[in-house]
């Protein structure tokens, strides 16, 4: 029991009162070093803990915002045809819980896409929110990320996806895993038509996720200490009957075997972005052949 929190605190407010215009969120905890940070100052960070490093999960909008030159972009609506195919319940209505998720974040599902531009090349971009049910993918994620690639196409630009995901949406069954096979051939095409596709693996990207259109980019960038993986640690364990090695499933550890191209700071994220994207582009030798389609001068 936590004497300060759970007596000291209620009795002092019985005493004084609290402010009705003071927010209760002023103060966060890193879930890795327990410092507590300012609001503010997180903000300003682009929620990276000052003080141990540790890159905290962000929503599709501050992904958008902190990506995009000037904070600029426009996305588009994405919705599924079907929202609860199977009438899935069990402790809660899957509709409910839905429901639920759409109101705490404002958004219609777990993936939200935008285009704008990073260093100025035009890029079209889907995030997902772990906020929104575990980042879980659904029919919803698979419209999104098609309408994306898509999207991707028609505007010959690059599509980056920003990954933060638990896996297939178990309340939608067969039909959330139809979405790995889907969401795969929507990469495909965009290999056959010459589009770059690069992939942000943020913390944690498992599951179905995982196993489909994350581990498909041309390019693979991961956050520090982002987990990756496809089934956990611990049920690996178990099924191998041995003990992993230190730090696996991170972000380095894949680094150091080969599953992903580079570990980025978030703060460096966008310029190093920015920096693929002119040379995929072939802005970086005065006109040779774009890496998807056409020919670009030094000048774009």
């Amino acid at each position: 029991m936590n004497w300060l929190k759970n007596f000291v605190r209620p009795k002092l407010r019985q005493l004084v009162g609290k402010p009705k215009d003071v927010p209760d969120d002023l103060w966060h905890k890193c879930p890795a070093c327990g410092q507590m940070i300012f609001h503010r100052e997180l903000e300003k960070n682009l929620r990276v803990c000052q003080h141990c490093g540790h890159h905290m999960r962000l929503s599709a909008p501050e992904r958008f915002a902190m990506l995009f030159d000037e904070r600029a972009y426009q996305t588009i609506e994405v919705k599924a045809q079907v929202h609860d195919p199977l009438k899935f319940r069990d402790q809660k209505k899957y509709a409910d819980r839905l429901k639920d998720a759409q109101d705490k974040t404002g958004h219609d599902d777990a993936l939200a896409v935008a285009h704008g531009r990073i260093g100025g090349s035009p890029v079209v971009a889907a995030a997902l929110d772990f906020g929104f049910m575990g980042g879980s993918m659904g029919i919803a994620v698979g419209e999104g990320l098609l309408a994306a690639a898509k999207l991707a196409k028609e505007k010959r630009a690059p599509l980056i996806a920003v990954t933060s995901s638990g896996g297939a949406r178990m309340q939608e069954g067969i039909f959330s895993l139809m979405q790995m096979v889907r969401t795969t051939i929507a990469v495909e095409d965009l290999s056959a038509a010459r589009i770059p596709y690069i992939v942000v693996l943020a913390d944690p990207t498992t599951g179905g996720v995982s196993a489909s259109f994350a581990m498909l980019g041309d390019i693979a960038i991961a956050e520090p200490g982002a987990i990756i993986g496809f089934a956990g640690a611990r049920v690996i364990e178990q099924t191998i009957r041995e003990k992993l090695p230190e730090g696996f499933q991170r972000a380095e550890y894949l680094l150091d075997h080969g599953m992903v191209d580079m570990v980025v700071h978030r703060h460096d994220l966008r310029a190093t972005l920015a920096k693929l994207l002119r040379l995929l582009a072939g802005k970086h030798d005065g006109g040779r052949p774009s890496a998807y389609g056409g020919t670009q001068t030094a000048a774009g």
